[in-house]
């Protein structure tokens, strides 16, 4: 029973930093009705900022969340400036290989500042454990889970209580009504990548706390954002976090069982049963959002 729950808990972790990664994707296909393939690289560009900011600012990793969220939230103005507004108007498949290249271009550049060795920041929390009964819990797979669902919630908040989450969902499902009434729904759009951005970075900074973090993972994380939406249903941003964790638990409980490798690939075969079964995902699927 100890293993069984320390494996969750240690899925719940994981799966946290799935789930700011999906919701930033969600954001911005809300937005646009178009996919961010850079997505996965902006966690990676946030990861090692955090590695990069670690030995400057001696505080615990979780001090480092709002410079580091800072900065990958430019990263996603620069890429809304850069790869996709001068291309919005072109065929989606403009859009689709211009954040693939912008991705590419944050790798690289990753890549020439960092090396390609895998890197770790600071820890989030001071080291340490409580204890559930015969389980000890470390602290940092508990900060990881707290850190995001408050990000989680504050977005939340966001989206359905202020002006700004009122415009950007008004400007999400009709643009051209939106517009009519004066939302600056070009605005909104650059606003929705910055926050995909930030809590893009919010999860490389919490992966690269816990685990070792290599220039190379963008892709990673851009598959399980993509699968964790379509699991959940497309353009559903509760989806969006619900499917993260499924995938989270999913290859946690399998690798434990037989394997990493045979955990990634029964997770491709679950997302083609979800296909098969459910096409419009778990929750649904947002009224006017494709794949």
């Amino acid at each position: 029973m100890t293993d069984l729950l320390q494996l969750i808990l240690s899925a719940l972790s994981l799966g946290s930093t799935y789930a700011l990664v999906a919701l930033g994707f969600v954001l911005v296909l809300n937005a646009t009705n178009a996919v961010n393939f850079a997505q996965g690289e902006m966690v990676v560009a946030g990861g090692f900022l955090a590695v990069a900011l670690s030995p400057l600012i001696d505080l615990p990793g979780v001090a480092l969340l709002p410079l580091v969220m800072l900065g990958t939230a430019a990263l996603g103005l620069l890429l809304s400036l850069a790869a996709y507004l001068p291309l919005r108007t072109r065929p989606p498949t403009a859009v689709f290989i211009s954040t693939i290249a912008f991705g590419i271009i944050v790798q690289n550049a990753v890549l020439a500042l960092s090396g390609p060795e895998p890197a770790t920041a600071s820890a989030l929390v001071a080291a340490g454990s409580t204890r559930l009964g015969e389980m000890a819990i470390g602290w940092q797979s508990l900060s990881m889970i707290a850190t995001a669902a408050v990000l989680v919630a504050l977005m939340h908040l966001l989206l359905e209580r202020t002006q700004l989450g009122r415009r950007l969902r008004a400007s999400a499902q009709d643009p051209e009504i939106a517009r009519a009434s004066g939302i600056p729904v070009v605005r909104l759009i650059v606003v929705a990548f910055a926050l995909a951005g930030a809590l893009a970075g919010a999860a490389g900074l919490l992966v690269a706390n816990q685990f070792f973090l290599s220039p190379a993972d963008g892709a990673n994380y851009m598959l399980k954002a993509y699968i964790a939406v379509v699991i959940g249903g497309w353009g559903r941003v509760w989806g969006a976090v619900l499917g993260a964790l499924l995938i989270a638990l999913f290859e946690s409980f399998v690798a434990s069982l037989a394997g990493h490798l045979a955990a990634d690939a029964l997770l491709y075969v679950a997302l083609l049963a979800v296909l098969l079964l459910r096409p419009t995902g778990i929750l649904g699927e947002a009224v006017g959002r494709r794949a």
